[in-house]
């Protein structure tokens, strides 16, 4: 958003400098030498208006079908260098970590820590095991097994430029989401996985103006219409990357989903397969590989908190957990940030001692509005006498929805339809999910799967403007802000 900022810097007049350095790379002899191909980001000039449906989003069958769950995990098993690995363990480990210890033996466990009165914990918030016949069951299961009951298909691919940060320490994350099989005709056996691969900038110093060659791969997909070329070319950047000045590794890498200095990326669940009462709960892993200086031991999915998702009774005024007091406090410190008057301006950051490493999409724990409860308290009466101080017409339960709909429960279900006061209501899911792979339609004889009217109407027409702004040269950025360009809506 265009905003006057201290320390600010017009992307355009960081354009020539830019240029001037992959000038200096090029006839340095550095990256490649390869002429323009398919397989080419270009660094010059690209188109500035997009088809969303191109270079923001795929989810035509054709496109995905290059993108095989098998060919995801095998590639992240061949770059871990681990003895012995293979795709099917990497897997059956990942599930294991659903199951109570010690399970397979392989890793962590949803009981590794635990409390007298919460259970089993991560992050001194409640983690509750989903064994047999939930998710932890697929640790005994093979996904890439002809006929497996545990196996995936890509329903989505995803460019969140959005994301980067307006200092440019990293270019964004590029998404593949799978659906179990299983799912598709069975409620009780959906279970999504979000592949959220975080692209290092190649050029840092050039802040995000040394992401534009990856922009520019993106928007020129508008160009093209021929759907086998377009799938050429994103088949290419997910697994190969791309062979520009400066080169872009593979979106399919493990340094990508959290196995890095900085720990960005991640891989995020939305987990269906649950025994009555099912409870629909999301969940945030990162990879982690060990290594020795000759060798690498291990290459494992370790469950993290899930990150902008406060643990929701510390909402509660009356919650006696030690964290609770000091929740509240900061919280206060969000009202300018929650009264944004448009979906876009909504800000909330949590710090990762509050968040839980479950945002549960039903029952009461990640419902902060249920939480909050209807005053009178301490909290209640301090955000009133807040906003009544900045001359806002907003409630104390409006900024607690506003939170709500920026955790992952509230944006895949709690929040559909939601007043939040101020004008504004949340836009609807496709009932736990933004693409589907129970709804499918055909457009120009093309078969795609179905993506919710929240991504149609409202977060992808952000997501073009952001971009188109970028590509334009016209997007306003604070150099030294982390704060992602296209404001707070990750999910």
């Amino acid at each position: 958003m265009a905003r006057a900022l201290a320390g600010q810097s017009h992307v355009k007049s960081g354009s020539a400098r830019a240029a001037q350095l992959l000038s200096v790379v090029a006839l340095s002899g550095c990256g490649t030498d390869a002429g323009p191909s398919e397989h080419t980001a270009s660094n010059a000039s690209a188109i500035t208006t997009i088809d969303v449906r191109r270079s923001l989003v795929a989810t035509e069958q054709p496109i995905l079908e290059r993108f095989s769950f098998e060919r995801v995990m095998q590639q992240l098993v061949n770059q871990s260098h681990v003895p012995g690995l293979t795709a099917s363990k990497l897997f059956r480990q990942w599930w294991d970590t659903q199951n109570p210890k010690p399970g397979l033996g392989l890793g962590a466990h949803c009981d590794d820590q635990s409390d007298a009165i919460l259970g089993p914990t991560v992050n001194q918030y409640p983690y509750f095991c989903r064994p047999a016949p939930s998710e932890g069951a697929q640790a005994a299961c093979d996904p890439f097994s002809a006929g497996s009951p545990c196996a995936y298909t890509p329903i989505g691919l995803f460019n969140r430029f959005d994301i980067a940060p307006e200092n440019g320490a990293y270019c964004g994350e590029y998404r593949i989401v799978y659906a179990k099989e299983s799912g598709v005709l069975d409620s009780d056996a959906r279970n999504l996985l979000i592949f959220e691969a975080a692209m290092p900038n190649p050029l840092p110093l050039l802040g995000l103006d040394g992401c534009r060659g990856l922009a520019n791969f993106w928007a020129n997909l508008s160009n093209i219409s021929d759907i086998e070329t377009r799938a050429d070319r994103l088949e290419n950047f997910y697994f190969n990357g791309l062979l520009s000045i400066p080169p872009y590794p593979p979106v399919v890498h493990i340094s990508h989903f959290g196995d890095n200095a900085n720990g960005r990326g991640q891989i995020r669940t939305n987990q269906f397969i649950d025994p009555t009462p099912r409870i629909w709960s999301l969940r945030e892993f990162k990879l982690k590989r060990t290594c020795g200086l000759l060798s690498c031991s291990s290459l494992r999915f370790v469950p993290v908190t899930v990150k902008s998702n406060p643990y929701g009774p510390l909402f509660d005024p009356a919650l006696p957990h030690p964290r609770a007091s000091t929740f509240q406090t900061a919280f206060l410190g969000q009202v300018d940030g929650l009264s944004g008057t448009t979906i876009p301006e909504i800000e909330f950051t949590v710090a990762d001692s509050y968040n839980s490493a479950q945002s549960q999409a039903n029952g009461t724990e990640g419902n902060y509005v249920t939480q909050f409860g209807a005053g009178p308290s301490a909290l209640h009466t301090a955000l009133a006498a807040a906003l009544a101080a900045r001359g806002s017409s907003l409630t104390p339960e409006n900024l607690v929805a506003r939170a709500q709909a920026l955790s992952c429960a509230g944006c895949h279900r709690l929040s559909s339809n939601a007043d939040l006061g101020g004008g504004i209501v949340w836009p609807p899911s496709l009932g736990f999910v933004h693409v589907s792979e129970r709804d499918i339609e055909s457009v120009d004889g093309v078969t795609r799967y179905l993506i919710s009217d929240a991504l149609t109407n409202e977060f992808l027409p952000h997501r073009k403007d952001v971009f188109e702004r970028f590509l334009a040269g016209s997007l306003i950025l604070n150099l030294l802000s982390l704060k992602p360009i296209g404001g707070f809506l990750t999910h």
